[in-house]
């Protein structure tokens, strides 16, 4: 697989997930519109600023913002290819299109899916801030943003190498 071809796949994969993105968002202009939330608690209350009274806000931020990413990658490796002989990306940066796409769509999992599984665990977790249900479904979240920065870091490492290869 050439640069050109990785940055295509890139490419295309950011934008399907960036219009996955604005989907998420949907849910969360209809949470407010329908305004589904039960009372807050004061410790909600306290924390507001961070979650915006809806649950998926940093759901879809992460997919939003890492679809965006995506493309600016895609769009690097597209120019790399058209600068240099058709230089091959080869091992696990191969595999970078495919771990950041995993890693979006498993945040949309876990951030929207998963708060209602957690929800039927610890009921109301999420406005009546119960400690334990918040931070289990906040680090299965991390969890995701590792695996994309995994692959990012990939992708970024083959860039730096075949930049520097060229020069």
């Amino acid at each position: 697989m050439t640069q050109l071809e990785i940055g295509g796949r890139f490419i295309r994969s950011g934008f399907w997930l960036l219009l996955w993105g604005m989907v998420m968002s949907f849910g969360m202009v209809l949470h407010y519109v329908v305004n589904i939330s039960p009372l807050f608690g004061p410790e909600f209350l306290k924390t507001v600023y961070l979650w915006y009274a809806c649950p998926w806000t940093l759901a879809t931020s992460v997919v939003l913002g890492g679809a965006l990413s995506m493309i600016a990658i895609g769009a690097v490796y597209a120019t790399l290819g058209r600068m240099a002989s058709a230089v091959r990306v080869e091992g696990l940066e191969k595999s970078a299109v495919s771990i950041c796409t995993f890693a979006l769509i498993a945040i949309f999992v876990t951030g929207y899916l998963g708060y209602f599984a957690v929800n039927r665990i610890w009921p109301d977790f999420y406005y009546s801030a119960v400690k334990d249900g918040k931070n289990f479904w906040l680090l299965m979240q991390l969890a995701c943003m590792v695996v994309y920065t995994i692959g990012v870091l990939l992708a970024f490492n083959g860039i730096r190498c075949n930049r520097h290869a060229m020069a």
